[in-house]
């Protein structure tokens, strides 16, 4: 179960980046809520998923889902630039990712 707190934990992520892009600086208060109330259960479960999971495994694989995830939606929702070098480096990213769950024992 903690890897599933863990995986929420970390869309969660993406959702309040993306809404704090949308936000435009606090200026719109639907995206500014649904960031606060994104991030609060972000946390909530990455503290849940850490009673089982090591802190550098946990935090490592949350903080490279939201990568991952506002990567990804910044180039289709947002129409940001999907350079050669920003896919490798992504690449690169989502191999550590795999390697740390490997790694990780549970």
């Amino acid at each position: 179960m903690h890897w599933v707190y863990l995986l929420g934990a970390g869309l969660l992520e993406v959702v309040w980046a993306l809404a704090m892009k949308l936000s435009h600086g606090f200026e719109r208060p639907m995206p500014t809520a649904v960031m606060v109330i994104a991030m609060i259960g972000s946390v909530v479960l990455l503290t849940l998923s850490m009673r089982q999971l090591p802190l550098g495994t946990a935090y490592a694989i949350w903080t490279g889902i939201g990568t991952l995830g506002a990567f990804v939606l910044g180039i289709v929702v947002l129409g940001e630039a999907a350079t050669a070098t920003r896919l490798v480096a992504a690449a690169l990213i989502l191999a550590g990712l795999v390697l740390m769950k490997l790694g990780t024992e549970g």
